[in-house]
């Protein structure tokens, strides 16, 4: 299967395009189809990943399905047989691969859980043993559980990487009974969700969320804890002090930190096959032992 990093519906609107989704105006709803298209420092590749498009819309479905008793989410149907007219004219690029959605006031915060001390968190703590505002203990080590998970908010940035802000700043954002409404629904989620994959054999690191008002209710949307917008991390070579592997395009970033040439601003190089086949399989590992199933394409 070859990868489509470009997506085209000819008599449909498009909206927007993200680094990996295209929107589409359906006049009261939304068509979100998921690319094969990958990035790695805020560069979109020119090499797509075969099947992650198929795996991040149907994962993300899954999940929508799994936490709707927890939070109404924006999902209105992922089968093609139940798209207008006009859109089953292009099933053969959308089926698997797309959601039609509720429009929905998106919210200008990106809620992060973490559960585990990483990446941008495990920097910020390294420095004065605070992250996003919140004072942790002394003693944790790179990629250690945390006591308890934690929210960790950032502002939306439209390029490059958003800006972690504090709990005050988002009620400043949004109001306070908004924001509270965002870090409860936000760690309810990450708990849920962290219990179950656990039990499956992946960590989930951490994660996060974006929500919107629908008829003025919080509601969970976009993409919902994927290996895009979340660490996996196999339970069975998990061990503190160390980044663990991971089920995501860890093999993409570490290709191209071996790149000498390329100063990670675009245009961004091409991948060897073998690189994408690898993360290809990363993310389709990760979808089994989730969902127990192979995704449909």
């Amino acid at each position: 299967m070859n990868a489509l990093t470009k997506i085209e519906l000819p008599g449909i609107k498009k909206f927007k395009s993200g680094k990996v989704r295209d929107i589409f105006d359906l006049g009261n709803t939304l068509l979100l189809v998921a690319s094969d298209r990958i990035s790695a420092f805020d560069c979109i590749l020119p090499t797509g990943i075969p099947m992650k498009g198929h795996i991040l819309n149907q994962l993300s479905a899954w999940w929508f399905d799994k936490t709707k008793h927890l939070i109404p989410n924006h999902v209105i149907t992922t089968d093609v047989a139940q798209y207008p007219a006009s859109l089953r004219a292009h099933e053969s690029v959308i089926r698997g691969r797309s959601m039609i959605v509720k429009k929905a006031e998106v919210l200008p915060v990106e809620c992060v859980a973490r559960g585990y001390l990483i990446g941008s968190g495990w920097k910020e703590y390294q420095q004065d043993g605070i992250v996003s505002g919140i004072r942790l203990r002394k003693g944790y080590r790179m990629a250690d559980k945390l006591d308890e998970p934690i929210f960790t908010p950032a502002r939306k940035a439209e390029t490059g990487h958003d800006e972690n802000v504090s709990y005050e700043q988002v009620e400043k954002m949004v109001g306070a009974e908004l924001a509270a409404q965002l870090k409860e629904k936000t760690l309810a989620l990450y708990k849920f969700a962290a219990d179950y994959a656990l039990g499956k054999g992946i960590i989930i690191a951490d994660t996060k969320f974006e929500f919107g008002l629908f008829e003025g209710k919080l509601i969970v949307l976009d993409e919902m804890l994927t290996p895009d917008s979340s660490r996996f991390w196999p339970a069975s070579s998990y061990a503190p002090g160390q980044s663990p592997p991971s089920f995501d395009k860890q093999f993409v970033r570490d290709y191209l930190e071996t790149l000498k040439d390329w100063d990670k601003s675009p245009p961004a190089p091409s991948l060897p096959a073998e690189v994408s086949a690898r993360t290809r399989d990363k993310y389709l590992e990760a979808f089994k032992k989730l969902t127990g199933r192979d995704p449909e394409v």
